[in-house]
This record gives C-alpha cells, structure tokens and sequence, in this order.
C-alpha cells in the first residue's frame, strides 16, 4: 500500500483550502497512493494569533467542508485524512477538534475527537475546544488495522499503545506541531519511538507555515524513517510494505513481551 500525506498551509479562507486539499488529492491518487493525511485542523488555523476562535469556523460533519472532501475521496477512489473543527449544537463557544476518515467511496467510516488538548507551552487547546470521549478504536480497512491519534497525543506512549493492543499495524497522527525551541526535535523522536516501542508503522503528517512546524514524515516499525518534509507545502509518498511489521515483530516482539500483571490499571 502507499501512503500520501498533504503538508500544508491552510488559511482562514475554508473554501480555498479545501480546494487545496482536493488538488493534493488528485496528486496523492497520480503518484499511485491509497491513502492522503491532511494535517489537524486544516479547515481553518483559529489560533489566538488570527482573533477568530474554532467556534466560529467550526461546520458539523455534513458541512461543505467533509462533503468536498467525500466527494475529492470518492472520484479518486482513496481514502481521505482530515482535522477539521466540529461544531457543537450544545457548546456555541468551543468546538471538537476532530479528524474524519472517509474511504474510497467517501463515506464516513470513522471520526475521531481529540481527548488529549494542548495546554502546554503557554498554549491552552481547552479554552476553545472542548475534548471528547471516544474511545480509541482502530479502523478496520482491506490493508490493515488503523489507529488514530493527534498532534499532542503522540507524547502520551499509552494512547499508542492502545491501538498496538489491538493490533494495529499502522497509525496515523494527524497534526499542527507549533514551532519553538527543541519542538521539531521532540517531534522527529516521539513519532519514531512511537513507531519503535508498537513496531508498527506511523504517519505523521503536519501543518506548514503559520505558527506551525512541518517536517512530516514515515516511519517504519524498525524506526526508520522512509520518507520526510522540511518547512515547505509539498506531498510525501512511501510504500509501506506490510509484511515488514511481522518481520520486524518476529525478531523484536516487545509489544508480545508486554507482562500486563505488572501494570497499574
């Protein structure tokens, strides 16, 4: 199978995005892909920097913005990755940060709302965006289990860990990694050890330009990483050859090593 991942600028112009997002679509599926990741939140950066809140860009589910994106999935026959912001009948002033999964027929087999907010490094996610509370659930597909998670999540190994349990073979992190000082470092190093310590398979595809970092990349079970970006809009593509994760698990089978005795619930 092959893996695309979109990095991208998105502005506050959802329509132009989107459009975007449709062009690097029909890119993915010219390079022979089988899947896009598009970055977190890629409907609209609403940062505290723009002074526009994710409430006021946020659309539900059947919003122009997924249905674009169903429709862009469905004729190009892929599955399609998104963030996005959800909006919330109940809570007019925050919003979900949610990742939708559509398959090659533009359905909406999965969504995710993130459950780990980024109040950390005087960011505060919470303040704007309420968390959710949907369990962890790989997404059954004809190449395998897949996990998801997003952006700050990828610094909680039990998130990961998680999904390994369920045997995922691939995870795919969705993600607006904000620059600042050893922040790209610790990127590159928690996505290979969360590749590492589950021997699976991790995409990681991140925002560019903003506030935001880059530097997406493909890691394999082994840690190796098959294919990166720098700070530029561009799209990667990597075969992931899945007969490597049980290679790799046969001569390094940590996650069957695990003593869940030992463990505190």
């Amino acid at each position: 199978m092959k893996v695309a991942i979109a990095q991208l600028t998105s502005t506050m112009d959802k329509a132009e995005n989107l459009q975007k997002a449709v062009t690097y679509i029909a890119k993915a599926k010219a390079s022979g892909a089988d899947f896009v990741i598009l970055p977190e939140m890629y409907l609209a950066p609403a940062t505290p920097k723009t002074g526009v809140t994710p409430a006021q860009v946020a659309e539900p589910l059947d919003g122009p913005f997924v249905t674009g994106l169903a429709q862009a999935a469905r004729d190009h026959g892929v599955y399609v990755v998104c963030g996005m912001y959800e909006k919330i009948d109940h809570d007019p002033n925050r919003a979900y940060n949610t990742t939708v999964f559509l398959n090659r027929s533009g359905e909406l087999i999965h969504t995710y709302r993130k459950t780990h907010l980024y109040d950390a490094f005087s960011f505060v996610e919470s303040e704007a965006i309420a968390a959710g509370d949907n369990p962890y659930q790989v997404v059954e597909t004809e190449f395998g289990k897949i996990g998801l998670m997003v952006c700050y999540e990828v610094r909680f190994p039990e998130i990961a860990r998680q999904f390994a349990l369920q045997g995922a073979d691939i995870l795919f992190v969705p993600a607006g990694w904000v620059a600042g000082a050893m922040k790209e470092d610790h990127w590159e190093t928690l996505v290979r050890a969360r590749a590492i310590e589950n021997t699976m398979f991790v995409c990681a595809a991140d925002q560019v330009g903003n506030i935001f970092a880059g530097r997406s990349l493909i890691v394999d079970p082994m840690g190796v990483v098959l294919a990166s970006a720098g700070e530029e809009e561009t799209l990667i593509v990597a075969e992931l050859d899945l007969d490597r994760i049980q290679r790799v698990r046969s001569k390094l089978p940590s996650v069957a090593n695990r003593r869940a005795e030992f463990y505190i619930n």
